[in-house]
């Protein structure tokens, strides 16, 4: 039986949350045109709109959880309709009536989880700074230089721990002064309100946000565009303002001022991959080309779609969390696009990327592309 919120509830819900540009929307079908999953399966952003326009969502429905919030059917609309939004405000709808169908059922342990021990993965608060454990990082302190805010996958993820341990690395051989949070840290809240679970967002927020203050941070410093968003466009909706910084950017500053040294050569070919929430929802297109140029020996290529036209890996928006089809993720239709340029290496600064870029090689011939974070091509030349 199909579960239809009432008419006036989905389009009054739409315009309390910011998305009463949906009523622009005149059915051109671009966002169709420009949509990833049509690269792979048919599904119409445009047939969302419309059926929101009249009040007619069904919330059990999947094609309402399918949306990355990639950001391109956002910029390449010709009446300004902010598609995301809309369909956050559609998804709020579901969280309030705990409907998550099919596909979209791992969302409610990834709820549980986040509310129990303040990250995704299922893995112990008090075991948030394992990934440090040897190595001369200090609980950070007022004063510092720069808080590392590590995130939920840094923390947990066995592959994504090496990234951390990479970035503690560079930063140590720089001389900053940093340290971490460790389990007074938690998840920074933007992939699940993008599920619509506003009130979750709030509180891992507010968590965040009374760590930072009670610890006198003033300058952040992440390794996630998903964090970075949060952080630089979603926390000052709290009131609060701190000032955030990705690694790249970062890494870049310090070479620049002289504090780090690329020595060594990295004579491999490689292409670089915009993530959607450090490139599309960020602007931050130059800065890791312009450190990938920087590393001796290292021959960058840009593949078909890149920069503002990169192609969503399949991660935003929750989907992370969520099961998608083999046949059915983008991911692959990437790595085939960095293998076609000839890179060796496809290098980007995602953890939600590298870790579905890396699932998709598995179906390359063995050794044929690796998978790295630009922190670890950086730590390989110091």
């Amino acid at each position: 039986m199909e579960t239809i919120a009432p008419e006036k509830e989905i389009i009054e819900v739409i315009k309390e949350n910011g998305g009463d540009s949906f009523k622009y929307c005149y059915q051109c079908g671009k966002c169709d045109v420009v949509c990833p999953w049509n690269r792979v399966r048919d599904f119409s952003m445009r047939k969302l709109i419309r059926q929101a326009t009249f009040g007619l969502t069904e919330i059990d429905q999947e094609e309402m959880w399918r949306c990355t919030t990639c950001k391109t059917c956002v910029d390449s609309c010709p009446r300004g309709v902010d598609q995301i939004t809309a369909g956050v405000a559609l998804r709020k709808l579901g969280a309030e009536y705990d409907v998550y169908p099919g596909q979209v059922a791992p969302i409610q342990n990834v709820v549980a989880t986040l509310t129990s021990e303040g990250n995704s993965l299922g893995g112990d608060r008090d075991k948030r700074a394992e990934w440090a454990k040897g190595l001369p990082v200090k609980n950070y302190a007022e004063g510092m230089e720069v808080l590392y805010f590590t995130g939920c996958y840094l923390s947990y993820d066995p592959r994504m721990r090496q990234v951390a341990v990479a970035t503690a690395n560079i930063l140590n051989k720089a001389g900053v002064d940093f340290g971490i949070l460790g389990s007074k840290e938690s998840c920074c809240g933007e992939s699940i309100r993008k599920t619509g679970n506003e009130d979750l967002f709030k509180r891992l927020a507010k968590e965040n946000i009374k760590a930072f203050i009670d610890n006198g941070v003033k300058k952040v410093l992440v390794s996630s565009p998903h964090c970075y968003h949060s952080f630089k466009n979603e926390y000052p909706e709290l009131m609060v303002n701190f000032e955030v910084v990705f690694i790249s950017q970062y890494i870049n500053e310090l070479v620049n001022a002289g504090r780090l040294e690329l020595k060594n050569e990295y004579a491999r070919k490689v292409t670089y991959h915009d993530p959607c929430y450090l490139g599309r929802h960020n602007g931050i297109y130059d800065e890791p080309r312009a450190l990938l140029d920087q590393v001796a020996g290292l021959e960058l290529s840009e593949m078909e779609n890149s920069r503002e036209k990169s192609l969503c890996c399949g991660g935003g928006g929750g989907r992370i969390w969520m099961e998608t089809p083999k046949e059915e993720r983008f991911s692959d239709l990437r790595v085939r696009q960095a293998v076609d340029v000839g890179a060796e290496v496809l290098v980007t600064s995602c953890p939600y990327c590298i870790t579905n870029f890396t699932d998709s090689c598995l179906d390359l011939d063995e050794g044929i592309l690796e998978i790295k974070d630009i922190t670890e091509i950086i730590q390989s030349v110091l």
